[in-house]
């Protein structure tokens, strides 16, 4: 069964504890890397990058010196450790091996006494080095040019499927991306990234596409108001595909026609969510917990327009938005928005009635 990164991140850190070696599986890029380099940094070691798929066994075992090495008179074989071996066993670092089902048989057997012993040939890891590892095979294995890994190659590593949500990448790229793209990604989820089979040559999306996307749009002005729309278009194709950079450049160009935190909050102007789909609220619900809106008292102002708006919503948005606003642990917005009166003179607490009695007209 395949997990997100929160679930990941949640239980992963348990096992390095131990010292066991992770094993993380998925698809290609969906940020596999990231999150390695997230619990790297979460726990202060540096991090030791070695792409199996490039290593030989020399790589891995290093290399046989006979120089000045003697047991009884008689000369023998000693072997020098590689570069990133000895920093390994010599201090505490997180030990990245990428890509290991596309490495040849004789390093993914090397690796077997590293998994089970934290040493190879005589060196020992240091006592908190980590050891993760990251693979493309799995339930997806058939779409990559990987090799399979068998029940005794698997038995030594602490396998973990991810599945990352969207969820995870929106809490991951708020403030690292463009908020026109973020907003774009929130509204148009399926375009994140490609899950079904792969036509041959053909671009797809993926979480890392969009983010090498973004670093470059970044440096051109794009997103701006004067921003050159072609040229986002033919930046977007490139990284994204067709169909995603077309969706892209449709949303920049009725940008000025998307609804912000402040339009709802704090002018209550609510005449373009009226053609609004389910969709689309959900999006703003996203919005608003990106922005921790409600981790603060909001103004009496604000709660009055935030009544309105809620009272507009579909009902399970209405309840979404509500289970965002009690999880942000802010009680004074909760009871405020409760007691809110309505327009038409009813209050919140009236709607909310309706609601889970299932008299809403949305529900009718």
């Amino acid at each position: 069964m395949a997990i997100d990164f929160a679930t990941f991140l949640n239980v992963a850190p348990h096992i390095l504890n131990s010292k066991l070696p992770v094993l993380i599986r998925g698809r290609h890029g969906v940020g596999k890397s990231e999150v390695v380099y997230q619990i790297a940094e979460s726990r202060g070691l540096p991090v030791i990058e070695r792409r199996a798929s490039q290593m030989t066994e020399g790589d891995l075992l290093g290399l046989p010196d006979t120089a000045d090495t003697a047991i009884n008179g008689r000369k023998c074989t000693t072997w020098n450790a590689p570069d990133w071996l000895v920093t390994a066993c010599e201090q505490p670092v997180l030990l990245f091996l990428d890509e290991v089902d596309r490495a040849t048989a004789e390093v993914r057997q090397g690796l077997f006494e590293l998994t089970d012993s934290r040493k190879i040939n005589g060196w020992n890891l240091h006592a908190d080095t980590l050891i993760v590892a990251a693979v493309n095979g799995g339930e997806h294995g058939a779409q990559y040019q990987v090799g399979e890994m068998d029940p005794a190659e698997l038995d030594r590593w602490t396998v973990f499927d991810v599945e990352p949500s969207t969820e995870d990448w929106l809490t991951w790229a708020n403030g690292k991306v463009n908020s026109m793209l973020w907003d774009f990604i929130n509204h148009n989820r399926g375009h994140l990234e490609h899950t079904d089979d792969y036509e041959p040559n053909k671009v797809y999306p993926s979480r890392r596409s969009w983010k090498r996307f973004g670093d470059t749009a970044a440096q051109t002005g794009v997103f701006g108001v004067e921003g050159d729309r072609d040229l986002l278009f033919n930046l977007a194709t490139a990284f994204v595909g067709f169909e995603a950079g077309v969706a892209l450049r449709d949303f920049v160009e009725k940008y000025d026609w998307q609804v912000t935190i402040e339009d709802i909050l704090d002018t209550g102007d609510l005449s373009k969510c009226e053609k609004w789909g389910i969709n689309d609220h959900a999006a703003m619900i996203e919005k608003f917990v990106a922005a921790e809106c409600f981790t603060g008292d909001l103004a009496d102002n604000q709660i009055g327009n935030l009544a309105e708006y809620f009272v507009c919503l579909p009902s399970e948005i209405a309840m979404k938005l509500w289970t965002v606003l009690g999880d942000a642990d802010n009680i004074n917005n909760v009871v405020a928005l409760h007691k809110a009166e309505l327009s038409d003179g009813r209050r919140v607490s009236d709607h909310l009635v309706e609601i889970l009695g299932g008299n809403t007209p949305d529900d009718s």
